[in-house]
Order: C-alpha cells, then structure tokens, then sequence
C-alpha cells in the first residue's frame, strides 16, 4: 500500500497513477529526513523536514524542502521525482508543456508587433 500524504485524495491517487504508468514502485525508492534550512526559525531549526529522494534503480536523487510540512515534503519530492524521470525518457513534463506555450505565445505577439509596425510604416 503506497503511503498518503497530507494533500487531497485526488492529488495522491493521481500521484500513484503516474508512479504506476512510469513503472515507478515504493520499494525502489530510498527516502531520507534531514534539517531543512532557510526560513521556518525555531520549527525549521528542530524538525527534519526535508526530504532527499532516490531511486535506486537510476540513480536520479532529489531533495525537497520547500514546506514545513514534513508530509507535503514527501508529496512533491516524489512529484519532483517523477517529473526527473520523465524528462530523461524524453516524455513531454507539466514544465515543458507549459514553456512551449508560453513560447508559443510570445512569437505570436511578435508577429502581432510586426504587423502593428509595418502597417505604421505604410504611407
């Protein structure tokens, strides 16, 4: 049984789903707790609540401390994970699906600019 997390059920299904269709099992995953740094003070300074994830099996390793939620760390460690080994196989990632539309976004506003200028330069 994978483990849950403190984020909605429909956030932890959908985590496992792609752990499943990537072939990516609990067991091959190596999870450790250290002291997170930055912000957080007193609670930061006492909690272990970063969280450094490998996966045994390709080496891909990373570390999450964005909240000071030791549960919500576990979440998106394994979300930053999953999002690792899908650029490596060369799958289309969240990131880069939405850097290709913002790509596309900004050459449609050059072609708009254009279009303003040249129409400016007709006498």
């Amino acid at each position: 049984m994978p483990p849950t997390f403190a984020v909605s059920p429909e956030k932890n299904e959908e985590l496992r789903r792609q752990m499943e269709t990537l072939g990516i099992r609990e067991e091959d995953l190596e999870e450790r707790f250290v002291r997170s740094s930055g912000k957080g003070g007193q609670h930061v300074n006492k909690a272990s609540t970063c969280v450094q994830l490998l996966h045994r099996p390709s080496g891909i390793e990373v570390k999450c401390m964005g909240e000071r939620s030791h549960s919500l760390n576990r979440f998106f460690a394994r979300r930053l994970l999953l999002e690792r080994i899908e650029e490596i196989r060369g799958l289309k990632t969240a990131k880069a699906i939405a850097a290709e539309r913002l790509r596309r976004q900004k050459a449609r506003r050059g072609r708009k600019a254009a279009r303003k200028y040249e129409e400016a330069e007709k006498p």
